[in-house]
């Protein structure tokens, strides 16, 4: 069965990959021919539903999501920051790539900040590797928390912005939010929970193993991380990596790969991204 969809938005190619994602979400394949795509399944109700949301993906505004205490309204403001955020709301995991500054973690974290007032999950954990520019904890001053806190401090300054300081306060000190690095990860059942994985490429392929399995009931997991910030030891795989080729397949599970054109920060920011992509394209052939 087949079904054809056209739209000029196709035309420059950009969003294919994401439509091709929502195709292959309902069973169905998406073929692209200037303008159109012509969906293809084995029954006419899996051709209908993705031709329907593929066509909501296209038409549809981009939604807020989440309105913080200062009046500020979070929405993606990309087609790939869009499908991120839908790959969110279907799937109990999502792994997503992209550079610096195409909201991956601010955007997973304002999710699971909706998820937890929604009282859909009943505790935000939120975690990365601390393998930062080479540096140990044991190498830092402090206790274990004064340690932890400068590898955590990008999640704790986006919800801060989510929450308000003194509301995200009180719902750590409660326990409600956790965030924590990676290794306290081990061993651990994580139920009911929104959870939050940043700094990815930074995993192990064992480490990335060992987060995937804590995954409890009723528990929504986000994957998050940058291929060109990989700070392993040179020539170690990266868990996040190996965790899109082994898993990418199976049901349930949503792969997303953000572009330059997903960077909202600075717009000098996608500029700096590209030229230092042309600087290693070119090392390539040297």
């Amino acid at each position: 069965m087949n079904s054809l969809y056209e739209n000029d938005i196709f035309k420059d190619g950009k969003i294919n990959g994401y439509v091709n994602g929502i195709a292959s979400f309902y069973g169905c394949t998406a073929e692209f021919n200037e303008n159109s795509v012509n969906i293809t399944g084995e029954t006419i109700a899996s051709v209908n539903m993705a031709q329907a949301a593929i066509e909501e993906f296209v038409t549809s505004d981009f939604e807020v999501l989440y309105t913080t205490p200062s009046g500020r309204q979070i929405k993606p403001k990309t087609y790939g920051q869009k499908y991120y955020v839908d790959s969110i709301n279907k799937s109990e995991l999502v792994i997503c790539s992209g550079p610096a500054g195409s909201g991956k973690t601010f955007l997973g974290v304002a999710m699971a900040v909706k998820a937890f007032r929604a009282h859909e999950v009943s505790r935000i954990i939120l975690t990365r590797p601390a393998v930062e520019a080479g540096e140990k904890l044991g190498f830092l001053p402090g206790d274990i928390q004064e340690k932890v806190n400068p590898y955590m401090r990008p999640i704790y300054d986006a919800l801060e912005v989510l929450l308000g300081p003194e509301l995200f306060e009180r719902y750590y000190e409660k326990g409600l939010i956790e965030v924590s690095p990676l290794a306290f990860m081990r061993g651990r059942n994580l139920d009911d929970a929104f959870v939050l994985l940043d700094e990815a490429q930074n995993t192990t392929c064992e480490q990335m193993k060992m987060f995937l399995t804590r995954l409890g009931l009723n528990c929504k997991a986000c994957v998050c991380g940058d291929f060109t910030q990989i700070d392993l030891p040179r020539g170690m795989k990266s868990g996040l990596a190996d965790s899109i080729s082994v898993l990418e397949k199976i049901e349930g599970i949503s792969i997303v790969s953000l572009e330059n054109e997903d960077i909202v920060r600075n717009p000098l920011v996608r500029k700096i991204v590209a030229a230092y992509e042309e600087r290693d394209r070119l090392n390539l052939y040297e």
